[in-house]
């Protein structure tokens, strides 16, 4: 029985193997069909190539199209690897593995949570809730189970025992109607070995998520998070993101010092028209980090993309900081953060 001395889990910008993607397949989803998604997709695997492996979720139908479109962009076949891992969506930050390093061993453990397309939202979601088990079963990586639903976007760590998350999600009904605020959080320091627990209130307007917290604090060092804010009244985001930036006054690392928040802004709005959101929860907060690189969604807005590339050029000044226009994404929810998810890279690790 492993307990939560035992794990860690790890911050996104500490050594990975791979970034894992789920591709699309379900033209029924996307505004203006699979092949711009397609190019999408291959953007951001050419954004990612250059720091760690891509490794990808998708039927062995799928994988001629998916090789064409990665080798169009240049990229080796050692560069990515590809699972006969059918899946529903593509959203593999909550359907896919959130990978933990086992202290005792040292070696790299897998968590496997429950998963209900945010509240069941989305049917079906069958295929996306194996995949943690798919990916264990391929890299022979030992998993750790739990009954709970927990999506990979609705949490944030800094490596050393602290998460963020809100209460719009995990305190949800349409989650774990059957747990307590005390025992998600008992479950959630067990499965991820943290200490501390920040709760936040609610999220962006437009998510489908229901607020999850990468689209809005990110930690970007050990003591210091970079925050998405509104300054214009009339947004509907205005009030949620006031709230949340007024207590992450409170927010301490374990050791009881403050963590520096560092405003990031909102893009201007992005509203879709004849589609399911009006109001599209874009913002700059939703970057992946990958060894020496940062790849941050960008909305083809000269002024704030730059503006917010500097901000994390600021953050990250060991790191390339690359922008992939992530339009199309957001039309569906979500954004670079939200269809990768890493896998972190011990010594003495797994051999995946």
């Amino acid at each position: 029985m492993v307990n939560k001395d035992d794990l860690r889990w790890p911050a996104e910008w500490e050594e990975m193997d791979a970034v894992w993607l789920s591709w699309p397949h379900r033209a029924d989803l996307w505004q203006g069909g699979l092949n711009e998604l397609d190019q999408v997709f291959g953007n951001v695997a050419q954004a990612i190539a250059p720091f760690a492996q891509v490794r990808i979720n998708a039927a062995k139908v799928l994988q001629p199209r998916i090789e064409q479109v990665l080798q169009a962009r240049g990229l080796k076949p050692g560069a990515y690897q590809l699972y006969d891992h059918p899946t529903n969506d593509v959203w593999c930050r909550d359907h896919g593995p959130i990978f933990v390093q086992n202290l005792t061993t040292g070696e790299l453990n897998l968590t496997d949570w429950e998963f209900n397309a945010w509240g069941g939202k989305f049917a079906p979601w069958d295929l996306d809730n194996q995949i943690p088990k798919q990916i264990s079963k391929a890299l022979n990586c030992p998993m750790l189970s739990s009954s709970m639903i927990l999506e990979g976007g609705a949490i944030e760590g800094n490596g050393e025992g602290v998460l963020i998350t809100t209460e719009s999600v995990l305190l949800n009904p349409n989650r774990n109607v059957n747990w307590s605020k005390a025992e998600i959080e008992a479950e959630i320091k067990k499965m991820l070995g943290v200490s501390s627990i920040f709760w936040l209130g609610s999220g962006i307007e437009g998510d489908d998520t229901d607020g999850h917290i990468d689209d809005m604090v990110r930690f970007v060092k050990r003591d210091a998070v970079v925050s998405i804010v509104e300054n214009d009244s009339s947004s509907p985001h205005y009030r949620a993101l006031a709230e949340n930036n007024e207590r992450l006054q409170d927010l301490r690392c374990l050791d009881g010092s403050k963590v520096e928040i560092v405003p990031l802004p909102m893009p201007d709005p992005l509203v879709a028209s004849d589609w399911r959101l009006e109001q599209l929860p874009a913002s700059y907060a939703n970057f992946l980090i990958v060894n020496g690189g940062v790849i941050v969604p960008i909305f083809d807005q000269a002024k704030n993309d730059d503006r917010a590339l500097g901000i994390l050029r600021e953050c990250f000044p060991k790191h390339s900081v690359v922008g992939v226009d992530a339009r199309k994404l957001v039309l569906e929810g979500g954004a670079i953060h939200c269809i990768t998810q890493q896998q972190p890279r011990f010594n003495g690790g797994c051999s995946c």
